[in-house]
């Protein structure tokens, strides 16, 4: 926890990268907690939302305004590139133009410049680390950010995201859409504010970011976004994108070999029976056994691990639903912390609703029945119960 507090007073945007993936995935949930705290604080302090200090996060590994980087080894030079995972390999460069992709960095020769080769060398080392720490949390975040249906001006878009020289390999690899979006209000009396909703909204048309960064349509032709207040930018999720769009996106992109750093137009998706959409209990997979490690498995779909009990003992998981719910799994035996491998099995219990409340979360039975959950949310909470026991 001491540690927790140097990287809130470094303050760095690394330091806070770094405290912010300790708040996402460590797996001790008291220092999760602590982690997401200190996060959420110092995005109040900016005047943001954590995700909204999440894009401000990213770094751009020293890459150029192209995100790439070039390796110079005096004779011969290299050009870095990202493959879907942001795994940097690197092409032949000459006469400013790309050659063959290599499986990895050539080793200098002789008639190498040897001190640029060695520097060249040393930069493609530390990228490699660095990438391999934050990119799994850059996917998922944009895989997540698409489940949420999370939107963002067009002006942060194109900065943080279409711009950005390490996302941008991963922007490129995804169909964007365009989304008129609701007021909404907050507050009350003299502090009633309205804004523009940052979630949700109407889907009025897709587009993907070339390589070279503008905009096209599926059949890959200049796309202009729309102008005005509530215009917004977001990633669409299988369930909103016509059949029709989805097919051709998923041709353009195979034309240019193109593969999304995760399920988009190919994603699966499910809906509730409606008995369960009146139930307050979700009872489909209670009884269905399935390994801890799967379970556990669970935080890289955005899934927390609930509160440690008696004997250290976790009983539950839990994921947020939207602003005001999440959804909470329950556990037989549970995972003793410290000691995962003394239950090796799980027995899935019942999902149930639960409020929200400052600093986590509570069950409250009183809540509406699954039937108000957003499409999208309940596809996705389908989608990771059957992942888990497949």
């Amino acid at each position: 926890v001491s540690a927790l507090d140097v990287l809130a007073g470094i303050g760095s945007d690394v330091a806070l990268m770094l405290l912010n993936g300790i708040a996402q995935k460590v797996k001790f949930k008291g220092l999760q907690d602590k982690a997401r705290e200190k996060i959420v604080a110092i995005a109040e302090a900016r005047g943001l939302s954590p995700e909204e200090l999440e894009d401000r996060l990213a770094p751009d590994l020293g890459l150029d305004e192209q995100g790439s980087m070039l390796l110079d080894f005096g004779p011969r030079a290299y050009k870095v590139g990202f493959d879907e995972s942001l795994k940097p390999y690197v092409r032949e460069w000459q006469d400013g133009k790309a050659g063959a992709r290599l499986p990895d960095l050539p080793k200098p020769k002789k008639t190498d410049d040897a001190e640029l080769a060695a520097q060249a060398v040393e930069r493609f080392k530390l990228l490699k680390k660095d990438a391999r720490t934050i990119a799994s949390q850059q996917v998922l975040r944009l895989e997540l950010a698409m489940c949420a249906r999370r939107r963002w001006s067009p002006a942060l878009f194109a900065r943080f995201l279409a711009g950005h020289p390490l996302v941008r390999h991963l922007v490129r690899r995804l169909v964007w859409g365009v989304y008129e979006m609701p007021m909404e209000t907050s507050g009350e009396g003299e502090d009633l504010e309205t804004r523009v909703a940052s979630y949700g909204g109407t889907l009025l048309a897709c587009f993907r970011v070339a390589e070279d960064g503008e905009l096209t349509t599926a059949g890959d032709d200049p796309f202009d976004l729309p102008e005005g207040e509530r215009i917004k930018v977001g990633l669409p999720h299988a369930l909103e994108l016509p059949a029709d769009q989805a097919a051709e996106f998923g041709q353009l992109l195979a034309d240019y070999e193109l593969v999304q750093p995760f399920p988009q137009l190919g994603r699966d998706t499910h809906a509730l029976t409606e008995d369960e959409r009146s139930a307050a209990k979700l009872l489909r997979w209670k009884g269905v056994k399935v390994a801890t490690g799967k379970v556990m498995g669970l935080s890289n779909v955005g899934w927390r691990r609930g509160p440690a009990q008696d004997g250290g003992c976790i009983w539950t998981y839990d994921k947020p639903a939207d602003a005001a719910r999440t959804l909470e799994l329950t556990l037989d035996p549970g995972i003793i912390v410290g000691m995962v491998d003394e239950y090796p099995e799980q027995t899935l219990g019942e999902i149930t609703l639960g409020r929200a409340w400052r600093g986590g979360w509570s069950r409250d039975e009183d809540l509406s029945s699954f039937g108000a959950l957003d499409p999208i949310v309940a596809s996705e909470l389908i989608r990771d119960m059957e992942r888990l026991r497949s």
